[in-house]
């Protein structure tokens, strides 16, 4: 087996990501401490052809050195939009049709593997806090909580790493219309 070369890899360019169809699914990041794991889904989200991150409450917004790190560009060619709170982002993303979901183990929440999204659905999910998780207020306006089964002693995960989790389990059924 060979290493594929940068030009095997058909990359887009900013413009043409900006003017590729998009799968329909926008990160909603609250209250977010560390501006590296914003650059980290935002890097997700142009790896996966995501419509947009909504930045909200006092998460760091670009341009910022640490999102610029570990972005490596995809703050330019994801679209996002700023938020003075994550209610704002999702009334708005109801209004726009989507069906927003917090990231978070709450009572009765959906186990990530029983979600079966499909291709035709606007999806949005929140990711709260690294500490604090998302905020309860938030919580209750979303249409519903997914929750990431975990296995082990611990039940959190880093932002960064659930929101790949997520999104990629969301994205795999848009892959065959992409590819």
């Amino acid at each position: 087996m060979r290493k594929l070369s940068m030009d095997e890899l058909n990359r887009k360019s900013v413009e043409e990501f900006k003017e590729s169809e998009k799968v329909p699914l926008i990160v909603v990041l609250e209250n977010i401490r560390s501006a590296y794991n914003i650059g980290s889904v935002f890097r997700t989200a142009d790896a996966f052809l995501l419509e947009a991150v909504y930045i909200c409450g006092y998460s760091a917004k670009p341009p910022h050195k640490e999102i610029k790190k570990t972005a490596l560009g995809a703050e330019d060619s994801v679209h996002w939009k700023g938020f003075a709170n994550a209610g704002e982002a999702v009334e708005e993303l109801k209004q726009d049709g989507y069906k927003v979901f917090a990231i978070e183990q709450v009572e009765n929440s959906l186990k990530l593997h029983q979600c079966n999204f499909g291709t035709n659905e606007k999806i949005a999910i929140v990711l709260g806090n690294e500490v604090t998780g998302v905020e309860q207020s938030t919580i209750a306006l979303c249409n519903g909580t997914i929750e990431i089964p975990q296995l082990g002693m611990k039940h959190s995960l880093n932002i960064a790493t659930a929101a790949g989790v997520v999104i990629w389990e969301i994205v795999r059924n848009f892959v065959p219309k992409f590819m």
